[in-house]
């Protein structure tokens, strides 16, 4: 886990971020606190990336991607921040020798074979259910418990969003490539169940939706974020763009745009928390979210009970009386619920919320890096007190990008002492491909 954060105005971007990153070997979890968040993602230009959830992407590390992505940009530049993102995303979907097939195929098989497990569990345990409640299950109800989730899998799998970008015919080209992938995992995983050609052809269904398409209800073992931000040529004012990636397949990345914030003339502010960001909400809204979540749920259930328990109170109605006057309250507590929830949202922006952005707003950049470094060290410390693991910590490193001064570290750890090694200074802004193709 980490803490990381953004803090945009009209003037810059602050980016900070920890620098611990947890490693499992075994069971047992390594906490070391030395891991690189921030990198620059042109050495000429006002733009950098962050990352956060898993260190790597696809078995290669997200450093190593970064810096080849780099070293082949060199000094080309492009309008807009959203094309950076946009050539970046290109560069992975490209890239042939950082995922090889035989490396999208085994990560597309462990992130199916999460799946299928997950689907199979379900069934397992709605079997079970079954049987305890009627005593025996014959061939025919365990094919109805199996038609039924499966509907229910097909139906999120509908409302869930494909790829940006994908093309018309991927899942087709998908399940044509790996037909019979999918029938050993399904073979593997499902054998204990009596499926049916249909069964096994909707288990195909989901698996190239699985492959395609995000859905807000299910998620693969592999998560992975990157955050772009800075300045295009044409851009005056900073953007920021957040991508959730999960795997590469069929030389295609399957992405999700997570945030495409802004600064412009109307919205002078933005604070923008990745990966654990309780206490930055709690700061920006005045109550921790777990809290605030657990509070409602509470009122909510409170509101929900009240109309029953007057009208059992209420001697001398009939019970059709009490039916009617009980419909009637509960309207009017739906509608006081709603306005409580509504009264208490807009104080909590008008108290915190949106003075916190005010300031923002107005801060010159050595502030706003000394208020996003404050955020994440905030964070690091309510896990240091608390009784879980330290997975937020570390020295942080803050950077702050600005549209006439670049990429400016305002705090960087360094593994090495830059004494010792002068030709790091002397390679960094090394000759590039454009020099060469320019002499």
């Amino acid at each position: 886990m980490t803490a990381e954060i953004a803090l945009m105005n009209k003037e810059a971007i602050a980016l900070a971020a920890d620098s611990a990153v947890t490693m499992t070997t075994g069971s047992i979890p390594k906490i070391f606190p030395s891991a690189n968040k921030i990198f620059t993602l042109s050495k000429y230009h006002p733009v950098g990336i962050m990352i956060y959830g898993a260190a790597s992407f696809m078995g290669v590390p997200w450093e190593t991607i970064i810096k080849i992505y780099r070293s082949k940009l060199c000094r080309t530049s492009f309008p807009e921040l959203g094309d950076y993102a946009r050539d970046f995303m290109n560069f992975i979907d490209n890239g042939d020798n950082l995922f090889p097939e035989s490396m999208q195929e085994s990560f597309m098989k462990e992130w199916l074979a999460s799946y299928f497990i997950y689907v199979n569990n379900k069934l397992l345990d709605e079997v079970e259910s079954k049987i305890k409640e009627f005593g025996k299950l014959n061939k025919r109800g365990i094919n109805q418990i199996i038609t039924e989730i499966f509907k229910q899998q097909r139906s999120i799998w509908e409302k869930a969003e494909m790829i940006p970008d994908i093309p018309d015919d991927f899942e087709n080209e998908v399940l044509e490539k790996y037909s019979s992938v999918f029938d050993e995992l399904i073979g593997v995983i499902f054998e204990k169940l009596p499926l049916s050609k249909k069964h096994r052809d909707q288990l195909k269904y989901m698996a190239c939706s699985c492959l395609s398409k995000f859905s807000r209800e299910l998620e693969g073992p592999t998560n992975t974020g990157i955050v772009i931000a800075g300045f295009g040529d044409n851009d005056i004012f900073p953007v920021l763009m957040s991508y959730r990636l999960e795997l590469i397949i069929n030389n295609k990345v399957k992405y999700k745009i997570i945030h495409n914030n802004k600064i412009s003339y109307q919205m002078g502010a933005s604070i923008i928390p990745f990966a654990q960001s309780e206490m930055v909400m709690a700061f920006m809204e005045g109550v921790d979210p777990k809290y605030k979540s657990v509070k409602d749920s509470l009122i909510s259930k409170i509101f929900d009970k009240y109309p029953s328990i007057i009208v059992d109170n209420i001697e001398g109605y009939s019970e059709q009386e009490k039916q009617q006057l009980e419909m009637k309250l509960r309207d009017a507590s739906a509608s006081l619920l709603n306005d409580l929830s509504n009264r208490l949202d807009e104080y909590r922006r008008n108290n915190y919320t949106n003075s916190v952005i005010n300031v923002v707003s107005g801060l010159p950049k050595d502030e706003l890096a000394k208020m996003a470094e404050s955020l994440v060290n905030l964070t690091s410390f309510k896990r240091r007190v608390s009784p879980v693991s330290e997975t937020v910590g570390g020295p942080i490193d803050v950077a702050i990008i600005s549209k006439g001064d670049g990429f400016i570290w305002v705090k960087r750890k360094h593994y090495f002492e830059g004494e010792l090694n002068p030709q790091f200074r002397e390679n960094y802004y090394g000759r590039c491909k454009d020099d060469e193709e320019i002499q």
